[in-house]
């Protein structure tokens, strides 16, 4: 027996979609994530076509003190450059025309398949801002890549939380985002954020695998250019190594508060727009740390900012991130 179609939509796709009475039903979207970080980021335009170079300052002039009629060497600053590579994400949504138009709305249909590929692809970009891998040139190398190695140069900003299992660690970042410090970029000449092209019905060749066949078919096109440029390490802080299975037992599990201060002081100056990024396992320990520090006027706090109810550490908010795996390897 052929096995069922996994990229295009199907009978029982369609009748999944509908509630009893035959209208499109109302999907709870039990897959879907906050990832925070994508709407705090700031976008800019690269300089490449395929991404973006930084110019930074890597050492200074060396100037001295002149004795009267004596001379003085000349110095200069160096600078290195560095280039950022955009990745490019894309999905099609192919719906069968006799499918989508079943009970008489295809737009909806087919807007409840887009929803999902929409969801996939924000979930896809946010696991790859901070886990994207520089072995995998085809997406864009991401934070953790960045910050695994204490005696790097960059290593003053990896604080150790003190967790040896070998793979049920997980992090917290502070991230002062800013076109200076920390950005999302798009390619030269390319458009921000996703581009969705919607093609209409169409005439598909070699539906379903077949060589020759041909299906009349809704097909719409996603696509997102992206990448993340890191110009200057200092404004981003990684807490690693959290213990999750201390942190849930409450036994030996890291101190979060005094970890989260120690980063505060990590980023050098006001630059940037500061934010603290976990998941909900650390978040959750984070709130029940708290309730002896509120008691002596410590801990977090609660503050009303455009209209919605956000947690803060100092004046830093501390955002969710579903994105943050419970299962990273040790940092050394």
């Amino acid at each position: 027996m052929a096995a069922l179609n996994a990229t295009q939509a199907t009978l029982l796709d369609w009748a999944k979609l509908r509630d009893p009475d035959g209208s499109l039903a109302k999907i709870v979207e039990i897959l879907n994530q906050n990832n925070q970080i994508l709407a705090d980021m700031q976008w800019v335009e690269g300089n490449l076509p395929t991404g973006h170079r930084t110019t930074i300052r890597t050492g200074l002039p060396t100037p001295t003190w002149r004795l009267l009629n004596n001379g003085v060497q000349p110095s200069k600053g160096t600078t290195a450059q560095i280039d950022e590579q955009c990745g490019e994400l894309v999905a099609w949504n192919v719906v069968d025309e006799s499918i989508a138009e079943l009970g008489g709305n295809p737009a909806g249909v087919r807007a409840s398949m887009a929803r999902a590929h929409l969801e996939a692809m924000a979930q896809e970009v946010a696991s790859t801002i901070f886990y994207g891998a520089a072995t995998s040139p085809e997406e864009f190398v991401g934070l953790a890549a960045r910050y695994n190695d204490s005696t790097a140069g960059n290593g003053d900003n990896l604080i150790l939380g003190g967790g040896t299992g070998s793979t049920d660690n997980t992090s917290i970042w502070l991230i002062a985002h800013d076109e200076e410090t920390f950005s999302g970029i798009f390619p030269q000449g390319s458009q921000a954020g996703l581009k969705h092209e919607d093609f209409g019905k169409e005439t598909v060749e070699n539906a379903a695998g077949t060589t020759g066949a041909l299906m009349r078919a809704y097909r719409e096109y996603f696509k997102w250019q992206c990448g993340i440029a890191l110009k200057d390490w200092r404004y981003a802080v990684r807490i690693a190594n959290l213990d999750v299975s201390q942190l849930e037992a409450d036994s030996g599990a890291a101190d979060l508060l005094r970890l989260l201060a120690d980063a505060e002081e990590r980023i050098p100056n006001d630059l940037g727009t500061r934010a603290f990024y976990m998941n909900r396992t650390v978040r959750r320990n984070l709130r029940h740390q708290t309730t002896a520090a509120v008691s002596t006027g410590g801990g977090i706090t609660f503050d009303n900012v455009g209209g919605k109810r956000v947690m803060l550490f100092g004046t830093t908010p501390v955002h969710i991130c579903d994105a943050l795996l419970n299962t990273e390897d040790v940092v050394a």
